[in-house]
């Protein structure tokens, strides 16, 4: 007998069939989940495998040593994105990890998938026995992958535990009263500062990431060249620039701990100089600061003291480790060092540290009070453009965090200080109206990216008119942050000239070599 749709049993048989085709619908993802798992299943079922144990013990039971591969190894797994997509994953809980102190392990039984050079690669955690770790690969690529990809497997797993670990700080405490060697007291290194972090023109960011990402794989390339795996890097500034915030933003980067060498402190020694450096381990920043003001400092010994800093920097000893980088901080300039103590092989990179003007101020406002732009912009720019009024990132990020809770009380309490500045009553310096933390010297050559040479040029040709007009030569370069008057006076000279080049007018240099020629003329523009 026909079911009616009218009928009670018609009505369910539909809804039921509805229902069906509901479910159906909203587990399209599973359909597929499981014709992939049939697929795969097909796939493995036709080809032939090899299969690879780690186990953790090397020795025959749990009494012999551990095997390092095996440690490797299972870090290198839990890593894997593949595990958070595997049928099944154990859930483990580590007080020193940052990211919440959850991970993900292979549990007995469990296999999580990688690929490597274009192979398939799975690992399962073995059950039952000692524990071990199995890895399946196609038999027809073993020869091509395995060693390749137990090499690849070590270095990201040296990688994981070199960020991982904890780092430490290191500064000299003198001498060990029995033996005489050099002493380091050590704590955690807990500085936040990172490069992300730091208010610095992008570019030269940049340029200083890439520099470091290019040393930290460059051990194949120092050694066939015969060199020390050493980079060298000079930051100097006026005082409160955050020379010492980039350097433990450098060590945070890599992943090294900080010797933090105190050159007052070290005994007046060639020797005692060359034993701190031979007492420190390598993937180490060393980090010397006011280098200026040690080798300038009284005594009348000054050219020991340059001679004991040059063999600490490119002596014998400086030899003894590898993988170490060496910082250096100054707050004066260049010109009050000897050249001796400059030159590439001891300072590699020069990184210039200058006041803020406006365009690194408001990294700092971005940073400090998440602030993008204000109605009071116009005013700090204004501040930061009167008599080249500057102030350090020392300054500027007091003033925001006591004033954190009010972003407009903490910019006008930056317009107070700049108005001070400016007025002469300030203490910070005024510097050229130069952009931040443009200059950079690698290699002993001293280069300046397209957009400040660009400046440079304009101020050049701004002197020229200016000197050529009967007006006497101005300073500094010409950026985006010069005031809008220097602009108007820019465009007035132009026009000036345009008037006197289509009236036949020359400059006045002109006029002491007679009239007017046209060889005169061509020669002038």
């Amino acid at each position: 007998m026909p079911l009616h749709a009218t009928s009670p049993a018609g009505v369910l048989a539909y809804a039921a069939l509805a229902l069906a085709a509901l479910r159906l619908l909203l587990s399209y993802k599973s359909a597929l989940y499981a014709l992939r798992r049939l697929w795969r299943c097909a796939d493995e079922w036709a080809q032939a495998y090899q299969y690879h144990e780690v186990p953790r013990f090397a020795g025959a039971g749990c009494d012999g040593a551990e095997n390092p591969l095996f440690r490797k190894a299972a870090a290198y797994v839990a890593a894997l994105p593949s595990l958070e997509d595997a049928d099944a994953a154990c859930v483990v809980s580590s007080a020193s990890r940052t990211n919440g102190g959850l991970s993900l392990q292979l549990g007995p039984g469990h296999t999580a998938r990688d690929a490597f050079l274009g192979a398939r690669l799975s690992w399962t955690s073995a059950g039952g026995g000692p524990e071990r770790l199995v890895l399946r690969v196609r038999r027809h690529d073993r020869s091509r992958v395995l060693r390749p990809y137990l090499q690849h497997v070590e270095s990201v797993a040296d990688e994981m535990e070199q960020r991982r670990r904890e780092l430490r700080l290191f500064a000299n405490a003198g001498t060990d009263a029995d033996t005489g060697a050099p002493r380091w007291a050590s704590a955690p290194f807990t500085h936040p500062a990172t490069l992300d972090d730091v208010a610095m023109d992008p570019d030269l960011k940049a340029r200083v990431r890439a520099d470091l990402e290019s040393f930290l794989k460059g051990r194949a390339y120092y050694h066939r060249l015969g060199r020390v795996w050493r980079r060298s890097y000079l930051l100097y500034g006026p005082p409160g620039t955050g020379k010492s915030t980039f350097a433990a933003a450098m060590a945070r980067f890599l992943g090294y701990d900080v010797y933090d060498v105190d050159l007052s402190r070290a005994v007046a020694s060639g020797d005692d100089l060359r034993a701190l450096l031979l007492h420190t381990t390598p993937r180490s920043l060393v980090l010397v600061e006011d280098l200026d003001r040690y080798l300038q400092g009284g005594g009348g010994d000054g050219e020991a003291r340059a001679a004991r800093v040059l063999s600490f920097m490119d002596g014998v000893a400086s030899c003894c480790g590898e993988e170490r980088v060496m910082v250096f901080t100054m707050r004066g300039g260049k010109d009050a060092v000897d050249a001796a103590v400059l030159r590439p092989g001891r300072l590699d990179v020069h990184i210039q540290f200058t006041l803020c003007d406006f365009e690194a101020f408001k990294a700092l406002a971005s940073n400090y009070l998440g602030l993008k732009d204000h109605k009071l912009y116009p005013q700090v720019e204004e501040g930061f453009h009167a008599a080249g009024a500057r102030l350090s990132p020392a300054e500027l990020g007091e003033i925001m965090l006591a004033n954190r809770a009010s972003p407009s009380r903490a910019l006008r309490s930056v317009i107070t200080k700049l108005q001070h500045v400016a007025s002469g009553g300030g203490a910070a310096p005024r510097y050229p109206s130069h952009r931040r933390n443009t200059s950079w010297s690698g290699g002993g050559h001293q280069w300046e990216d397209q957009a400040q040479s660009a400046r440079a040029s304009a101020d050049s040709a701004l002197a020229d008119d200016e000197t050529a007009a009967g007006a006497p030569p101005t300073c500094g370069v010409f950026g985006k942050e010069a005031p809008m008057r220097e602009f108007k006076k820019l465009y007035g000279l132009i026009k000036i000239r345009s008037r006197r080049e289509g009236s036949g007018v020359v400059p006045q240099e002109g006029d002491a070599h007679g009239p007017p020629t046209p060889g005169n003329h061509d020669r002038d523009r």
